[in-house]
């Protein structure tokens, strides 16, 4: 109670105190009017001059500027002076008139030099000292929670408050001091509950690299908000042509030890985005040309080279940097366009690299290869530049290698059946031959006879006899075979590049051309050979692709091809064709079999006497017939192994 009472005494000491000094005498006012005219009589006789005036409802500055123009001193009025005067005046000097209307009429007058300046007079206003509050905060120094509650509060004190209960420095411009405080925050972390109650008084926070807190003013163009990531923040936002306030705005804060952006802009001017950018981001940039377009983005951290592709991505400007400043105009400006060296390091440069790259990307870039450093040369605009390298880094990936090995088998199951009789003349032959397997005997004369001699006996039937140098022999054969013939290449290719293998033979035939030539006479021919290839092979064509799965899918493209047989006469040999292709996925060591590849060839070949050898019956005595038939089945086993 007592101290309650100690404190309303000392407050009505101060009001008396203050009330006192408020009133200030109108005639000591008056007073020192009148000497600063008469100090200036000196340099202006005209305010000694006597004047004769009679006016009513003339407005005051009116007034004043007649006064000026009769007695020639110099009198600039201000321009709220807009009174109407009723006053006549016989025989008085220009200080009097003056020092009279200050008086009446509560004006306030000023000697600069020789120039008066009429004004309006307005007493001294006093301000209330502020006492001393004691400011609710408190801190726990466990949990590091402030808690504050605030009602017009000045932040010089709240400051001071702070750094005592918490042990940490919160520094208060002077221009701030008296900046007066209001909110409630309950139990916040330290530095949420500073951004936050500087968030509600429309001021900002900071804290320096040293520990420092220090609060500052919103500058002009600056304003509070909540951002997309629902924190508290600070924008610049940026006033249209016609002064209308535009939501945009560009801050930077340190991260890392570096700058980062954060940007909010609506349909903003792109050079106005520029300059705030490149301001708070401390960046010298050079304009060739005037920047034109509005864009809309929000972009949080950032850097600066990123900041400028995304505002002038799709534009036709671009920028370059040189020495820490940023060249920015058309791209078709010399001083905007860059070059750089990307080194390829886990693939060679060759056309599949180059035609890779998107037709959106190196339009108004040129490209050129430089294989002695397995290197590509970008020459053209910084931002093209940067996005072809950024390709070209994604696209220079280890390319894996396919080992292939291939197993081929070919089986030839073939069967011959000959049959017939052959009979001649020859100078000693004897009777022999075989009877198993298969029949293939040879009778002579001698043998021929006593047959004949032994049919007649029994048939009563004199068959003759055949001379001593006759022979006949009997073929009754059937054959089967089975061939197999294995081949194992091996084969590498890059994954994506096609691996080929082919074996085969070759033949020629003659191709005959007859040239008729007309002469006087009888024309003349001349014949041309040429002798022209044909080729049977087997040939494999495999293209390997590696999944991401250790996995690799094999595309498949088998032909085949054989003679069935060569011709004497020199026309093209026939040929037995068989194509296969297919595609499948498999893991990489993992064994595949392809079969069913199979050819099927029949010949049949007879000689005999005419007409006799195509009589039934009769064409088994008097001819000799030979069939084949030929099955190949081509059997294929491959295995892929990925080599990385």
């Amino acid at each position: 109670m007592l101290k309650l009472i100690l404190r309303l005494c000392g407050l009505l000491i101060v009001l008396g105190s203050v009330k006192g000094l408020a009133q200030v005498p109108t005639a000591d006012r008056i007073k020192v009017i009148e000497t600063n005219l008469s100090l200036l009589a000196g340099q202006s006789p005209g305010l000694k001059q006597k004047v004769q005036l009679n006016v009513s409802g003339l407005p005051m500055r009116d007034y004043l500027n007649a006064l000026a123009r009769a007695t020639g001193v110099n009198i600039s009025t201000d321009p709220s002076l807009t009174g109407p005067v009723f006053d006549t005046f016989n025989g008085v000097t220009a200080a009097e008139v003056l020092a009279f209307l200050a008086y009446k009429y509560s004006l306030d007058i000023n000697v600069t030099g020789s120039i008066i300046l009429v004004t309006p007079y307005n007493p001294p206003v006093s301000v209330l000292p502020l006492l001393p509050r004691n400011i609710n905060a408190s801190y726990d120094k466990i949990a590091g929670t402030l808690s504050l509650e605030l009602n017009n509060d000045s932040l010089r004190s709240v400051a001071r408050r702070i750094t005592a209960i918490s042990g940490k420095n919160v520094v208060v411009p002077v221009p701030l001091q008296e900046k007066t405080l209001s909110g409630f925050i309950a139990a916040a972390p330290f530095d949420a509950a500073l951004d936050k109650i500087a968030f509600v008084n429309n001021l900002k926070v900071s804290r320096t690299a040293d520990g420092f807190y220090v609060f500052q003013a919103l500058e002009e163009n600056e304003e509070n908000y909540i951002n997309g990531e629902k924190n508290t923040a600070t924008r610049r936002f940026a006033r249209s042509p016609q002064g209308k306030p535009q939501s945009a705005g560009v801050f930077a804060r340190m991260s890392g030890g570096k700058k980062l952006l954060s940007a909010e802009a609506f349909n903003t001017p792109i050079d106005d985005l520029l300059r705030q950018a490149s301001s708070e981001a401390g960046k010298n940039y050079v304009l060739y040309t005037d920047l034109k377009g509005s864009i809309t983005l929000h972009v949080n951290d950032v850097s600066y080279e990123t900041f400028l592709s995304m505002l002038l991505k799709n534009t036709e400007y671009s920028f370059r940097q040189d020495d820490g400043v940023y060249f920015i105009g058309d791209r078709k400006v010399t001083g905007v366009a860059t070059f750089k060296t990307v080194k390829l390091r886990r693939r060679a440069v060759d056309s599949t690299l180059m035609r890779s790259l998107p037709s959106e990307i190196t339009n108004g870039l040129q490209i050129q290869p430089f294989r002695e450093l397995n290197a590509i040369l970008l020459s053209g605009s910084a931002m093209k530049v940067n996005e072809a390298e950024a390709v070209i880094r994604q696209l220079d990936e280890l390319v894996p290698v396919v080992l292939i090995e291939l197993t081929m088998i070919d089986v030839h199951k073939n069967r011959v059946v000959s049959t017939g009789i052959t009979a001649g003349i020859a100078d000693s032959v004897k009777t022999g031959g075989k009877i198993l397997p298969g029949i293939n005997y040879t009778f002579g004369s001698k043998s021929i006879n006593d047959f004949l001699g032994s049919v007649g006996k029994l048939t009563s039937l004199n068959l003759g006899h055949v001379t001593p140098n006759f022979y006949a022999s009997v073929n009754a054969l059937e054959s089967q075979g089975n061939v197999e013939v294995r081949s194992v290449p091996k084969l590498s290719s890059l994954n994506g590049h096609p691996a080929s293998f082919s074996i085969g033979k070759r033949a020629y035939y003659k191709d005959v051309t007859q040239s008729i030539y007309p002469g006087l006479s009888n024309p003349t021919s001349q014949f041309t050979n040429v002798y022209k290839e044909v080729n049977a092979d087997l040939s494999v064509n495999i293209n390997p692709v590696v999944s991401d799965n250790e996995q690799v899918t094999l595309s498949i493209k088998i032909n085949i091809s054989d003679f069935l047989n060569l011709p004497t006469d020199g026309s093209p040999p026939p040929q037995a064709i068989s194509k296969y292709e297919t595609s499948l996925r498999v893991k990489s060591e993992d064994t595949i079999l392809l079969g069913g590849i199979e050819r099927t060839e029949s010949n049949e070949s007879a000689s005999g006497i005419p007409l006799l050898s195509r009589i039934p019956v009769l064409k088994w005595i008097f001819s000799s017939r030979t069939k084949t038939n030929d099955k190949v089945v081509t059997l294929l086993l491959i295995k892929s192994t990925i080599i990385r």
